[in-house]
């Protein structure tokens, strides 16, 4: 017999999520306190002295001053003081030392980034964004009995193209410092052990994961949708189960984030049947930075979380404040964090939903477009569409990427979709046509230069063998296959396409 220890739970978590709602319905407030806790902190550094924070430190309102007195940077201006950071100097961009950094997807020229990841941002803003989700969940959620089992935390490791000089430095994805320095006490509720958890072969990380899992009982998961969707089917597979809910019974919820879940939605309802919960965050190498608050809500920005937000509207230079950006916009979030990142570009893009509290979604990266002909196809329209397609045809995606295929000879340019299938449709010309329907009803941009076939034929879709993604990651991710690598969902330029077509070629 299993003890339920939520309801204990729910009364140690109620206290943090009336501060979580008190915070979001107070959004100013909190955000100068986030902003002005930071400047204190970091008057002292290098960098620190040498925008003179300190002048500004004890301002009534610091944003304003702040602004003028630091422009926003992307992570390249950033990357000599974090790597110094790597070799052991103190005091750079952070108090003290730092020797854990989260390697992240690369930015110009394909080089990797390398966040730091402070006591301070792991404690009081990943931890603590954690903690608050599940604050939220259990609030929402009365019912739960996710603390009557244990919890499956799908992270990645220390695997890393970076070899530091630095002995103390460890480098590698986020999940596995999570995981690394995660309380004792959580280990009680959580599967699968450390060693396991931090292997870097994910071949044989898989099995293992599959094997410990189906032999306990699992009420919450939390991980990336895609890779998770991988870990399931094979337990099920070992488990000789026809799916998940055979082998949790007591399973409720999903704890996701990463990529959007749509597309996965409909292969989690089958592979998971009856009663399921799925609740989003929004956790960046960069910072925690938004959680779901309500059943089958957007997510809402959390504004004390030790991150202060900037907005800043696509083809704008002047980033807005929290209390200036308006519903149904679109901006890039540059944030302030405790990491060392001031100003920083994330290069994330969130549409406004509401502002009383901030809730938001994430729109996609400000690099993750296709605009090869004046069609500016965003990662989210894509997202949303593809959904449609595999509802209206009964079809599921494993994972796909798609770019653009220029004008040759008679032929029109075009958008190439590469796709894996875990359930393919019937006919593929007809999921093209919803596919392309669907995206000219979101995108007004892609259905002008659509219109006629005068500008931008219909889009072409090139099925892939089982397994694709994952040896092309394999590859691209320097023989790491999940963690923060993820599939280019759109990319500006064919490489990323040819790449993967040379992969198949190769094979064959």
């Amino acid at each position: 017999m299993h003890i339920n220890y939520t309801p204990l739970a729910i009364n140690i978590m109620q206290r943090r999520a009336r501060r979580c709602i008190r915070a979001m319905l107070t959004p100013v407030e909190s955000q100068i306190r986030q902003l002005r806790w930071i400047l204190y902190r970091a008057a002292e550094t290098e960098y620190g002295k040498q925008y003179r924070l300190d002048e500004i430190l004890h301002l009534e309102d610091p944003r304003k001053a702040f602004a003028e007195r630091l422009e926003i940077h992307d992570y390249e201006h950033f990357r000599p003081f974090i790597m110094r950071m790597v070799d052991g100097e103190k005091d750079v961009l952070w108090p003290g030392s730092c020797t854990d950094f989260a390697q992240s997807s690369g930015t110009s020229g394909g080089r990797s980034k390398y966040i730091p990841i402070t006591t301070e941002s792991l404690y009081l803003n990943h931890y603590a964004g954690a903690a608050d989700s599940v604050a939220l969940y259990l609030r929402a959620y009365p019912d739960s009995r996710m603390f009557a089992g244990k919890g499956m935390i799908l992270g990645g490791s220390f695997a890393t193209e970076l070899h530091p000089q630095n002995p103390k430095a460890h480098v590698g994805d986020l999940s596995a410092t999570l995981i690394d320095k995660i309380s004792p006490l959580a280990n009680i509720f959580r599967i699968p052990d450390k060693q396991t958890a931090l292997l870097a072969d994910w071949e044989q990380k898989l099995d293992l994961l599959a094997r410990k899992g189906m032999n306990e009982n699992v009420t919450n998961i939390s991980g990336v949708p895609s890779w998770f969707l991988t870990v399931l089917k094979r337990m099920t597979q070992m488990a000789g189960k026809e799916n998940v809910r055979e082998v949790w019974p007591e399973l409720e919820v999903f704890f996701h984030g990463g990529i959007n879940f749509e597309p996965y939605r409909h292969e989690y309802e089958k592979l998971i049947p009856g009663r399921m919960r799925y609740w989003e965050s929004y956790n960046a190498s960069e910072g925690f930075f938004a959680s779901q608050s309500q059943h089958k809500g957007p997510l809402t920005l959390l504004t004390d979380a030790t991150v202060y937000y900037e907005f800043l509207p696509l083809g704008g230079d002047r980033p807005l404040m929290i209390e200036q950006v308006q519903p149904g916009h679109t901006y890039e979030l540059i944030i302030t964090a405790p990491n060392g990142l001031y100003r920083y570009r994330t290069g994330d893009t969130i549409t406004i939903i509401d502002t009383d509290p901030v809730t938001i979604r994430i729109a996609g990266r400000t690099k993750a477009f296709i605009n090869a002909f004046g069609e500016e196809l965003m990662e989210n329209n894509a997202e949303r569409a593809i959904a449609a397609a595999q509802q209206a045809t009964g079809a599921a995606i494993t994972n796909y990427t798609a770019g653009p295929e220029y004008p040759e000879g008679d032929h029109r340019g075009c958008h190439r979709w590469l796709i894996e299938w875990s359930v393919p449709p019937a006919d593929i010309e007809a999921f093209a046509d919803i596919l392309d329907r669907e995206l000219r009803n979101l995108n007004s941009d892609y259905d002008a230069k659509r219109t006629g076939d005068i500008f931008l034929d219909r889009l072409n879709i090139t099925s892939l063998p089982k397994g694709t993604f994952e040896r092309f990651l394999t590859g691209f991710g320097n023989g790491k296959l999940g963690g923060q690598r993820k599939v280019p969902r759109l990319s500006n330029t064919p490489d990323i396409i040819n790449a993967v077509k040379q992969l198949i070629n190769e094979k064959n």
